[in-house]
């Protein structure tokens, strides 16, 4: 065990709540904790309750007003389609958040639910992003999932809008994605408002009239969207587990605890720095 290490160990286990309240100092907020955690009547913790921040900005707006909005900050390298593209921190904030006015036009509110279906394409970032400036609980369900699974997830989370794009690209396969969403829409019992489809050039889904929106179509009349202030513990996003054991669990993380706990993770576990280039390969839906 390295001695900075150790030492940081040995504080964390001296008192933890006091560790922790000193990494969130590494990250900006609108208004900073004065509590690490506190325990709520069915004995939950919840991080950071009393401070308010916002994802999206922490993830963008702040690089760009500190002056690195010329850095990459998306590289997008998919094989099977042979395409490469980078965003800079500003262009990305700035289709975040007209993609945040985009959902916000059609109701999207603090605390609604999102579902975003979506193969690993940049708007599936873009969607997540967008959901958390506007203080919206998104829900990642892994692209290509059956229509039941999906439909699931949706009477589950209850979603004011699932975001998704025509068809995914597995290897040498297309998966059409919008005839998956039909049938899981029509399996729920509840039923969403919206769809918002990101015409792929493999496949051209076929749009239901009033329910189904052109993502780029709305992009070109969107209005941007400022970051909405969340507290501490509003919930970021929920992931649901496989239900191979029954049915699906939503595992909810709310946005302190999951900022704070990043930002101190990548520089601890990954050693990542300033300028240092981060891969994910695994689907966004696990």
């Amino acid at each position: 065990m390295s001695g900075k290490y150790k030492q940081q160990y040995n504080g964390f286990k001296q008192n933890p709540a006091q560790f922790w309240l000193e990494q969130s100092k590494n990250i900006p907020w609108y208004n900073p904790p004065t509590k690490a955690y506190t325990q709520d009547d069915d004995g939950l913790y919840h991080w950071f309750s009393d401070g308010q921040l916002n994802t999206s900005f922490l993830a963008l707006d702040q690089h760009v007003i500190a002056g690195f909005g010329e850095q990459t900050a998306l590289i997008y390298d998919s094989p099977v389609t042979n395409t490469k593209q980078t965003y800079s921190y500003s262009q990305l904030q700035q289709e975040v958040a007209r993609f945040a006015g985009v959902i916000q036009s059609l109701g999207v509110t603090k605390g609604d639910r999102v579902v975003i279906y979506m193969p690993m394409i940049p708007q599936a970032v873009i969607g997540m992003l967008a959901c958390a400036r506007l203080g919206a609980i998104h829900s990642v369900v892994f692209g290509g999932f059956a229509a039941h699974e999906l439909a699931v997830r949706i009477d589950d989370a209850k979603p004011k809008l699932i975001l998704s794009a025509s068809c995914g690209v597995e290897v040498n396969s297309v998966i059409e994605y919008k005839p998956l969403i039909d049938n899981a829409i029509d399996l729920a019992t509840h039923k969403v408002e919206h769809c918002v489809i990101y015409q792929r050039p493999q496949v051209t889904a076929t749009l239901k009239p009033k329910r189904d929106i052109d993502w780029t179509q709305a992009m070109q009349t969107a209005a941007s969207a400022d970051p909405v202030p969340v507290n501490g513990d509003d919930p970021l996003y929920i992931l649901y587990t496989s239900g191979t054991t029954g049915t699906p669990k939503g595992v909810v993380r709310e946005n302190g605890g999951h900022a704070v706990a990043m930002q101190y993770s990548m520089a601890t576990v990954y050693g990542m720095k300033p300028g240092d280039v981060f891969w994910a390969a695994s689907d966004i839906g696990w």
